[in-house]
């Protein structure tokens, strides 16, 4: 399903128009996005939690020339997923 399905998706099912339906998905995404930037978490319950974690720094392989290069620690966003939506899936 691409952002534009899901624009139908929820136009469908709420009855708003796509444009409405657009920008409710486009400030869902920007809520997210601004918790997860400032280090809290997003809680759906029953859908599941977004998160920030740290990847530490790491030694790699460059496949092309197979040289050691070092990789910087970084954030990751991630997901786990609620108990609901594992057995919807189920």
């Amino acid at each position: 399903m691409t952002k534009a399905d899901l624009i139908t998706a929820i136009s469908t099912d709420t009855g708003l128009s796509k444009k409405d339906s657009e920008s409710a998905l486009s400030s869902v995404l920007s809520a997210i996005t601004d918790s997860l930037k400032s280090g809290d978490e997003v809680r759906l319950v029953g859908f599941g939690t977004f998160k920030v974690s740290d990847r530490a720094a790491r030694a790699g392989r460059n496949p092309r020339t197979g040289e050691t290069i070092q990789i910087k620690a970084s954030k990751v966003p991630t997901f786990k997923a609620g108990k609901e939506l594992k057995e919807a899936v189920n």
